[in-house]
């Protein structure tokens, strides 16, 4: 299981789909707000804007939602606002991990996220340690109990702009240029297959093996920086067997 595609997995096993899908729903409508903060409420001289719209629908996320969260990018719902931040550091056995952060409060933030490298033995890094080891990505998950045939999908996805899909246990994983999301989440959508996940995303060019305990802390560590609010994104470079889940 590598890094990038690992939330599709793990999270369906939990079982945790309720949870999870409130926390997408907060970080996309996050997305939101700052787009139009920074560049106003019309998509089309938005490019910023359109993107997290089309993944707002691609995600399923509700249109109240996405008004409200507009709105609040207008300043007609309370004045927050937000700091965007890239953390690098590493994680258990040298695994480059990457965040994407918005916050209203630095030092906070800040010392939560170390807190959590320290304890499950990984380390905050300077900016730039590890970002020169991903490559942005626009990623779609398809669950193959929602949607089956491998070839129909394929046929699909590359007709839309798709580089490259894989079959990975029980999901179909669509990669593509970042430029062609907005075509291929209508090309899903036309024809009703809803996705687990649709982001753009960074994905490593290497991965890093882990096994036992490293694999252990290293999911761990994971999973504490997604639940975190302030945290939009985690990247990740290692690659784990299913056995060791």
């Amino acid at each position: 299981m590598s890094g990038h595609s690992k939330w599709a997995n793990i999270k369906r096993k939990k079982g945790a789909n309720d949870a999870v899908r409130g926390k997408i729903t907060t970080k996309i409508g996050r997305e939101i707000t700052v787009a139009v903060q920074m560049g106003g409420s019309d998509p089309v001289g938005n490019m910023r804007l359109k993107l997290a719209l089309s993944k707002a629908k691609a995600n399923n996320i509700p249109k109240e939602n996405i008004q409200r969260a507009i709105k609040k990018g207008l300043g007609a719902a309370d004045g927050s606002s937000y700091d965007e931040l890239r953390y690098e550091g590493y994680g258990p056995g040298g695994v480059a991990v990457m965040l994407d952060i918005m916050t209203d409060n630095r030092n906070r933030t800040a010392a939560d996220i170390r807190h959590m490298f320290s304890k499950h033995g990984g380390n905050l890094g300077e900016t730039g340690c590890v970002g020169w080891m991903f490559k942005q990505k626009a990623v779609f998950v398809v669950d193959k109990e929602v949607f089956s045939d491998e070839d129909e999908l394929m046929n699909i996805v590359l007709e839309a702009g798709a580089e490259d899909m894989k079959s990975e246990d029980e999901v179909f994983e669509i990669t593509a240029e970042p430029n062609d999301f907005e075509a291929i989440a209508n090309a899903l959508g036309e024809k009703g297959i809803e996705t687990m996940s649709a982001e753009v995303t960074m994905v490593p060019d290497t991965t890093v093996k882990l096994e036992g305990k490293d694999a252990d802390k290293m999911l761990n560590l994971v999973e504490d920086l997604e639940e975190h609010d302030d945290v939009q994104n985690v990247y990740a470079n290692y690659d784990i067997d299913e056995a060791e889940e």
